[in-house]
């Protein structure tokens, strides 16, 4: 026992202070609940609700100091868009403050700066040395002026480390018919949305008041990306796709309601600039593992679309709507885990007759890079139990993930706006 302590003497003299204090603080202090929230997750892990904000939390990320900046979908009753909380050496958070009067998706911490989106617009704020921001009320803003309708309107993004952001500026078609989600309606012609929406857009990170004209249309044929990050082990930029609907309400002649509830994937794209995924003009049918032509295009349900189409890295259940991407960077949880991706499931809405499905988040593997393995549930449980989920009435709806300095894993909720941390225990 001597011996030990006076092994932790030497050290604590070898270190900063502050990394010394950070020693003495072990990921044990933090206790998950004893019902670890209400989840199901893998054996050895554990976890506990952060706080309850009452709101639709979006996006979130956690700082090396512990205060968490959480994205509201909509200000709360006070105004404020982007909440600040604190966290205690038990892991339980308290609100600090808030900014921002604008509701949306996003929020980004890098060099310096918090990012955060409207459904227009890209501001961002400098903040201190505690990552602390400076001036709440005097946001610079980088991005102006984007398309936005009644869905797809939100503004997610990724920033590489090249000094650009890629945001996502989602259709508001479903299939870019003449009468949208109408029965037999066509698409129309050449899709003309495509010139400033279905994509993600390049912009520069320092330049002020940019617009489309400031832009580059980096890839194209993607409906909607909620769920975006930059793979640092690889340096590009993925991206989960929420795959279109109404196949059977639309065309029910070449679609059963089983099919239209299966079909069509939801979509992990790795995009390079230049890129097409293919929409309105084909989905990924992940039962034949093939690129189909749409039906509004001239397809039947079993036409394969233009091999020119970008393939999918990865695919999964439709309608499961992905809203949060996250590349596992840390330490904490064991191996496996690794460079792979979590995916928060916000759950699906439209496929009766059939159980709805989804509300969990799963985990991808990866390998140099690239998915490698079939994925696996990884935290079940937000919807309260199996009935709610097949219902669609789910308790909670998982949106936003982040990793703390720690390692540890933050999910939010846009139904009720719980904020959760998943630790791992087993050492």
């Amino acid at each position: 026992m001597k011996n030990i302590l006076f092994k932790w003497v030497i050290i604590l003299t070898l270190v900063p202070v502050s990394i010394a204090l950070y020693a003495l603080k072990p990921g044990s202090e933090v206790v998950p609940d004893a019902d670890n929230a209400g989840l199901k997750l893998p054996v050895g892990f554990g976890a506990l609700k952060v706080a309850e904000t009452g709101a639709r939390a979006r996006h979130l990320v956690v700082t090396p100091q512990g205060d968490i900046y959480v994205k509201l979908a909509k200000p709360n009753k006070e105004g404020k868009g982007i909440l600040v909380l604190h966290e205690g050496p038990e892991g339980k958070a308290e609100l600090k403050s808030g900014f921002g009067t604008y509701g949306g998706t996003e929020v980004y911490l890098k060099n310096g700066y918090l990012y955060a989106s409207s459904n227009t617009e890209v501001f961002r704020y400098k903040v201190n040395d505690k990552n602390e921001v400076i001036d709440p009320d005097q946001p610079e803003k980088i991005i102006t002026g984007l398309k936005a309708g009644r869905q797809h309107e939100t503004k997610s993004f990724a920033l590489d480390n090249n000094g650009n952001i890629y945001v996502n500026i989602g259709a508001w078609f479903n299939s870019c018919q003449e009468k949208d989600r109408g029965l037999h309606s066509p698409g129309i012609p050449g899709c003309p949305i495509l010139d400033s929406m279905g994509g993600v857009w390049q912009f520069k990170i320092n330049k002020l008041n940019q617009s489309y004209g400031d832009g580059v249309r980096y890839a194209t044929g993607l409906r909607n990306m909620v769920g975006m990050d930059w793979n640092q082990q690889d340096n590009q930029l993925f991206v989960m796709q929420h795959g279109r609907d109404n196949l059977n309400s639309s065309w029910p002649e070449l679609y059963t309601t089983k099919q239209s509830a299966e079909l069509p994937a939801e979509c992990l794209y790795a995009l390079k600039k230049g890129d097409n995924a293919g929409w309105p003009y084909m989905y990924y049918d992940q039962i034949q593992h093939k690129k189909i032509q749409a039906p509004e295009y001239g397809g039947d349900g079993k036409k394969e679309a233009d091999a020119k189409f970008l393939d999918p890295a990865a695919a999964y259940p439709g309608h499961m709507a992905p809203n949060g991407l996250l590349f596992y960077t840390g330490n904490q949880f064991p191996a496996k885990y690794k460079n792979g991706a979590f995916i928060a499931f916000h759950g699906s809405w439209n496929r009766a007759p059939e159980p709805q499905a989804g509300y969990f988040v799963v985990f991808q593997p990866f390998k140099n890079g690239k998915p490698d393995g079939e994925w696996e549930v990884f935290a079940d449980g937000f919807s309260g139990s199996p009935e709610k989920t097949a219902a669609g009435r789910a308790d909670h709806r998982p949106c936003g993930l982040a990793q703390g300095a720690d390692g540890s894993l933050y999910v939010t909720d846009d139904s009720k706006g719980t904020i959760y941390r998943i630790i791992y225990l087993k050492k």
